[in-house]
């Protein structure tokens, strides 16, 4: 019993240290370090780990357009996080331009931000506030999904009010 009670309590403090991103330096596409307070944005960021490879990827990517163009204005910012290993480097810049991914893109080709967040699946969605706050993940993606993310950023940007 007392080992289970230990294991919950650091599950727990586990989970209420990711409540918070800590700002991080990656590589953007011209291979400069960028910070996530560069880039994120003055209410909202939404934070996309994300691989060329992956389908369900390819498939949120029009609705996170869509979400930043409707949002933008409004204090929103995304930020894809592209997870590619630097084998496959080559491949971000084409796919970026083929799929018009309007936002700003930064490599972690070893993952070694997205271990940090304990990212597991792809793609991973984080919604931060202004403070760096997780306000809300999602894990995945199956179409429609896109309504719980515009209904969460509806919420926050309302109780910003």
């Amino acid at each position: 019993m007392k080992k289970l009670i230990f294991i919950l309590s650091l599950f727990i403090l586990n989970v209420q240290a990711a409540t918070q991103i800590k700002d991080f330096k990656l590589k953007d596409l011209e291979n400069r370090y960028v910070s996530l307070s560069e880039l994120k944005g003055e209410k909202l960021t939404i934070i996309d780990f994300w691989a060329t490879w992956c389908k369900p990827c390819i498939k949120a990517i029009p609705n996170l357009n869509k979400i930043y163009k409707s949002y933008k204005e409004q204090g929103l910012e995304v930020i894809g996080i592209n997870v590619d290993s630097p084998r496959n480097s080559a491949k971000v810049k084409p796919f970026i331009k083929t799929y018009k991914m309007e936002y700003a893109v930064l490599r972690d080709p070893n993952s070694q931000l997205a271990t940090e967040l304990n990212v597991s699946a792809y793609p991973t969605l984080y919604l931060i506030n202004a403070q760096n706050e997780i306000v809300y993940t999602h894990i995945g993606y199956h179409s429609g999904e896109e309504k719980l993310l515009i209904r969460e950023i509806e919420k926050q940007l309302n109780e910003d009010k």
